[in-house]
């Protein structure tokens, strides 16, 4: 898509609040909103992207458009944001689309999918590829206007109650995954969970549940998990660059001035890079932390990844027969993934191999 033709198009829309008419507001006219996050306050990082957008619209419009943010629970359930944007209950909402695979696939590729996009290749993808193009079809059969506004990075591959060994310590587990992975879990041996961020520490401490992943090691440092699961996994195969999504309404969005379209681009692609920016800036320390604690750490075993990925690709062939929405877009990603992969081999892939080996 051109670029002239994304920022054209490109907005945040939200529910049309009580009293605003549905022409273009006026420049001298305020606007209040209201955000639904999917996520709890005391994740910064991940809650934060939210109050950095909204406060990034503040100050663009000198004070006349406001969103205030609201954490998981406070307006609707965390896993109710995207019914409450359609219907018309708030005006936008932060969250991770692949929360909503279950009222079609095709949501999880806004996100994460198993084996999928790293950050800066997704960002690509929806920027520069078709990512932004085919997704905002997708959506307006729910009313919504997306916009990318978040990455946290390659993601842990979680933390466990005992030490996985083998494809064999799969079997009966009962983990807290996110999204679209638990298809995959479940395809070799495992139990998954879906559970709030705000809700996993109980459950683990419960054992309601095995293992869990959430992040990463500042986020997971907040939330505790060490203090009840001491085995530390990477890499999180489900979630090589798990993307963040503004939702807002279709309605609202149309109602608002081109100025106004254009102050909610800007700012959520201030949020989309201010998240990444902590994630990275702030794992390094945690992590660190969390070792000197007692945090055993371990790679996930290889024939645990060669299992999951075989699993992956056959449910993706599935999909392909029988969710014609999901295959349009997933062609489209999966060509991207390819040349992306092969490019990144090299340049990248040298670099970081050489960097990493040194002693710093």
């Amino acid at each position: 898509m051109e670029r002239r033709d994304f920022i054209k198009h490109a907005g945040i829309a939200g529910i049309l609040a009580a009293g605003v008419a549905p022409a273009a507001h006026a420049q001298g006219a305020t606007i209040r909103w209201r955000l639904a996050s999917s996520f709890p306050k005391a994740l910064d990082t991940i809650f934060g992207a939210a109050d950095v957008f909204a406060k990034k619209v503040s100050e663009m419009s000198g004070g006349k458009f406001t969103i205030s943010v609201h954490a998981g629970g406070e307006i609707m359930p965390p896993f109710g944001v995207v019914d409450g944007v359609q219907q018309g209950t708030v005006e936008c909402a932060h969250t991770a689309p692949y929360y909503f695979f279950g009222k079609d696939e095709t949501f999880a590729m806004d996100c994460a999918i198993p084996f999928g996009l790293n950050s800066r290749q997704m960002t690509a993808w929806m920027y520069e590829g078709n990512g932004l193009k085919l997704f905002r079809e997708f959506y307006a059969k729910y009313n919504i206007v997306n916009f990318p506004m978040g990455n946290t990075g390659a993601q842990m591959g979680g933390w466990y109650r005992k030490e996985l060994k083998s494809l064999a310590d799969i079997k009966g587990l009962k983990m807290r995954i996110g999204g679209f992975g638990g298809k995959v879990l479940e395809r070799i041996g495992g139990v998954p969970q879906n559970i709030p961020g705000g809700e996993i520490y109980q459950a683990l401490e419960k054992g309601t549940i095995d293992a869990t992943e959430w992040v990463g090691p500042y986020d997971d440092q907040k939330l505790g998990f060490n203090k009840v699961a001491k085995h530390y996994y990477y890499p999180a195969w489900w979630e090589g660059g798990p993307q963040l999504t503004l939702y807002v309404n279709t309605k609202a969005y149309e109602s608002l001035s081109p100025e106004y379209k254009a102050m909610l681009e800007c700012a959520a692609a201030v949020g989309h890079t201010d998240m990444q920016a902590k994630y990275d800036a702030r794992n390094p320390k945690a992590l660190k932390e969390l070792v000197a604690a007692g945090t055993q750490l371990h790679r996930l075993p290889k024939d645990i990844m060669d299992a999951a990925f075989k699993a992956a690709m056959e449910l993706y062939g599935e999909l392909n027969a029988k969710n014609a929405g999901w295959k349009k877009i997933y062609d489209d990603y999966s060509a991207f993934r390819r040349d992306q992969n092969l490019w990144f081999r090299f340049a990248e892939a040298g670099f970081d191999d050489f960097m990493q080996a040194q002693k710093l």
